[in-house]
C-alpha cells in the first residue's frame, strides 16, 4: 500500500469510531454510515467539505500542522493516533531522497549491559518490528520455548500469529496481546515506511494469518509505554507483571522494556523461582543458543 492509501484508510476508520454524541452533534437511527459524516468532520475542523474530502482521499501533501491538528481534534485522536497522522503527512511531504532509509545502527553494547544488569524481572530491547535485539536471562526463561528455535532474532509478532496455539497458552489474554502487536507494527510503518524488513514481515503475517490480516485492516496504532501483562509459564505458572518502556535518546524506534512484580506478591516469588530454573538449565547447557553482543553487531552491520 502507498502512503496515500494509509492516510485514506486511517482517516476513514477514525471517522467511523466517533459517535455524533461524543462531539455534541445529533445522532439518530437514519445514518447510513457509522460514526461521523465527512461534512461533520469538516465543520468541526473548520475546513471546507471539499478540502476534507481531499485529505481523506489521501492527498495530504501541503497540509499544514494547524490543519492536521484541527482534523486530529475533530476526530478525537489520542496521542498515538495524532502522532501517526503527522508521521503519514511527513512521509507524504518528504522528498524521494529523504524517503531513502539509512542502514540501522548496530545495537550499542551498553544497552545489553543495562538489560543484563536488571535482575528484578524480565528485560529486553526491541525495534519497531518487534525483533528482540537484547535480553536478560529472565526474559529467556520467560520465553523459553521460543528460544529453543535457532531462528534469530526472536520476533514477538511471528510468535503471536504464526504459533497461535503455543501463544494462546502463554498469553492468557491472547486477543489483547495480538491487538497490541499489530498496533505497534502499524505505528512503526507510519514512523519508518522505508523499512523493507518491516514491509516483508507485514506481508508474511498478512499472508499466513487471518487474525493478523483482520487487525491490520483496522489501522489501530499504539504508544506502548507502560501497563500490565499476564503470562502463563509452563514451569512456574501464572505471572502478573507491570512493565515500563523507554526509548534511549538518539535511538528512534528502539525500546527497552522492563517487567517487574508487585513487591510481596506471588508473582515476585515465582520470578525468583524462574531465575533459579533458567540459571540451572543454562549452566547445564540445556538453554537456548545465545548470541554474543559481537555476533549481533556483525549481523546488524549486514
Amino acid at each position: 500500500m502507498t502512503t496515500r492509501d494509509d492516510v485514506r484508510e486511517f482517516l476513514t476508520t477514525r471517522r467511523a469510531h466517533v459517535q455524533p454524541e461524543q462531539v455534541s452533534l445529533p445522532g439518530g437511527s437514519n445514518r447510513r454510515v457509522p460514526g461521523l459524516r465527512r461534512n461533520e468532520v469538516a465543520m468541526l475542523a473548520g475546513v471546507s467539505v471539499e478540502y476534507y474530502a481531499k485529505l481523506e482521499r489521501g492527498h495530504v501533501v501541503g497540509a499544514s500542522d494547524a490543519v492536521l491538528t484541527a482534523i486530529a481534534d475533530a476526530l478525537l485522536l489520542d496521542d498515538a493516533e495524532r502522532a501517526h497522522l503527522f508521521d503519514l503527512a511527513r512521509t507524504a511531504n518528504a522528498s524521494p531522497m529523504r524517503k531513502r532509509r539509512t542502514a540501522p545502527k548496530p545495537l550499542r553494547e551498553t544497552v545489553q549491559w543495562m538489560v543484563d544488569g536488571y535482575t528484578a524481572g524480565p528485560a529486553f530491547a526491541r525495534n519497531g518490528r518487534l525483533d528482540v535485539l537484547a535480553e536478560n536471562a529472565l526474559f529467556r526463561g520467560l520465553y523459553w520455548d521460543l528460544y529453543q528455535s535457532t531462528e534469530r532474532p526472536v520476533n514477538l509478532a511471528r510468535f503471536t500469529f504464526l504459533q497461535p496455539d503455543l501463544a494462546a497458552e502463554f498469553y492468557p489474554s491472547w486477543e489483547r496481546s495480538a491487538d497490541i502487536n499489530v498496533a505497534i507494527l502499524r505505528t512503526e510503518v507510519g514512523r519508518d515506511p522505508g523499512d523493507r524488513a518491516l514491509q516483508d514481515l507485514v506481508g508474511e503475517l498478512s499472508t499466513l494469518s487471518d487474525e493478523f490480516r483482520i487487525r491490520w485492516g483496522a489501522h489501530n496504532v499504539r504508544h506502548h509505554a507502560n501497563g500490565v501483562k499476564e503470562f502463563h509459564h509452563p514451569v512456574v505458572g501464572d505471572l502478573d507483571m507491570r512493565y515500563e518502556a523507554m526509548e534511549p535518546m538518539g535511538e528512534p524506534g528502539l525500546n527497552v522494556l522492563m517487567y517487574t512484580a508487585v513487591p510481596g506478591s506471588v508473582t515476585e516469588e515465582r520470578l525468583k523461582l524462574l531465575a533459579t530454573w533458567v540459571a540451572t538449565n543454562e549452566q547445564a547447557g540445556d538453554g537456548p543458543r545465545i548470541e554474543t553482543g559481537d555476533a549481533r553487531r556483525r549481523k546488524d552491520a549486514r
